[in-house]
This record gives C-alpha cells, structure tokens and sequence, in this order.
C-alpha cells in the first residue's frame, strides 16, 4: 500500500482547514482557572468509556480530508511499536479542538494515566478560550503503540518577547519530519507512523464555544449531537490512520467504522 498523507478536511461550518502558524502574535491573554489542572480518575475514566463505545463510535459519519504522500519511507517507530507524533501548542484554538478527538482515538489503543486541563489563548480571534486538554505533562502508555507529543508553547502571550513562552522543543529527528511533511510549520500536526500525516482540525472551535469541560462530554456522549457527531467523527479518522500502521492488528481495528473509512479514502 501506498504511503498517504491525509490533510483532514473542515466540516461545513468552516470553509478552509484551521492551521494556525507557530510564531503568530495576539495581545495578552488571561488564565483560565483551569489551566493544567489535572484531570480526575472520574473524567478519565468517562472518557475512556465514550472512546470505547463501538456503538457511539459507529454512528458517528467520519469527517472528509485531502490525501498526497508522505515525504520519507522509514517507518516512524519506538521500541518497536508505531509512533504517534503530535506537534501542537496550548495557545492554539484548532490545537484545542484536535485534541478532544486524539486523546479518544489514543484511549482506544492505551491509556492516559495523566492529562491536564487547558484553554487555548483568550484573546485568538479564531478561538478564545477554547475548552481542552493540553499534552504537556500527560502520561500515555499503551502496549501497542508509543505516543508522543510536543506541546511547543503557553496560552499566553508575553509581551517582553513578543511570543508565547517555549514549553518543549522538537529534536532534530522530529523538525525533519514536520519540515519535510508541513514546510509552513503549521500546527496542528500528527504523523501517524509515518503512515499518514494529519495537518489542521476537522471541528471548528466555534462548535464547543462558551461551553465547559463537562458539558461537552455530556453532548459527546449524546449520539447523533452535533458535537458528538464532530469530535467522535474525527477521532474515528485518527483510529483509522492508527490502525494502518498497526496493519489492522489491534482488535479496534475490526470496527464497522474503521473498514468503511479505509475502503473509501
């Protein structure tokens, strides 16, 4: 099989893919009272079980996307096990909403044992505040895959510099395979094994808008919202790139949803 790049394509209340640009620039922002505080086993464990809902999961109609190749043909491993690399940053509104739909796909193969809350800048025109998790600090263990990620700056803006603090750096290994995939340095971005790269986000910030963490579990529990139908739509494209890299071996893969998505990309 060929090796693809697939850049997810926006859902129909946006008309171009959000990808925000890592040195851009708004004014200061706020912080949210729940910036990295952690998730609770509760919330976990709610999630964990939303991830793992075949029935929810097989409802939901995957979000389109555009296809071209990957540039290099070495697979993208650790200690053997496919790798996931997520290269985003806290500021980032569609860095936000990507990350509701990876940490569900992710929870279908491992676990987060660890996850924080965070917000996306408060004052990004495209998305202020916008409710998620951040990567920062997350612990993820699965014994099929090996997820990593880059959470590249804060939310908020410092003037002094003229830019959001650094959190964590790329290696040398990691800036070639985003310089190579996505020459804009462009976030989001998630290289799925070297497989498939995924550039932007399929769900709109404005989707989850003015709405708390728990309200939006609530509506992406709720089949058929259309929330649920966004994020769970997306995260169902995620575990399908995760399961060509795995060759379809783990036991999600045998999915309805999963097979439909890959006979039709």
């Amino acid at each position: 099989m060929n090796k693809l790049v697939y850049t997810v394509a926006i859902i129909a209340i946006v008309a171009a893919i959000g990808v925000f640009y890592i040195n851009s620039a708004p004014s200061p922002s706020l912080v949210s009272t729940y910036d990295n505080v952690a998730v609770n086993a509760t919330i976990l464990s709610r999630l964990y079980g939303i991830a793992n809902n075949a029935s929810l999961a097989n409802t939901a109609t995957a979000v389109g996307r555009l296809a071209g190749p990957v540039y290099g043909t070495a697979s993208l491993e650790v200690a053997g096990k496919p790798e996931v690399l997520y290269v985003g940053a806290d500021y980032c509104p569609y860095c936000a909403t990507l990350r509701w739909g990876l940490v569900l796909a992710l929870m279908r193969f491992g676990n987060f044992s660890s996850l924080h809350y965070m917000t996306s800048s408060a004052t990004d025109s495209a998305g202020p505040s916008t409710p998620t998790f951040t990567f920062y600090n997350a612990t993820y263990s699965s014994p099929l895959i090996h997820f990593t990620e880059v959470e590249l700056t804060t939310n908020i803006f410092n003037t002094t510099i003229n830019n959001y603090p650094s959190l964590q750096n790329m290696t040398p290994e990691q800036k070639a395979i985003v310089s190579k995939n996505d020459p804009s340095g462009s976030i989001p971005f998630v290289d799925f094994g070297n497989v498939s790269v995924v550039l932007g986000s399929a769900v709109t910030p404005s989707l989850i808008d003015r709405m708390n963490w728990q309200e939006i579990i609530a509506q992406v529990e709720a089949q058929g919202s259309p929330i649920s139908q966004a994020i769970i739509g997306e995260a169902n494209i995620f575990t399908a790139e995760i399961c060509k890299s795995l060759n379809n071996s783990a036991s999600v893969c045998s999915q309805p949803y999963v097979s439909i998505i890959q006979k039709t990309q």
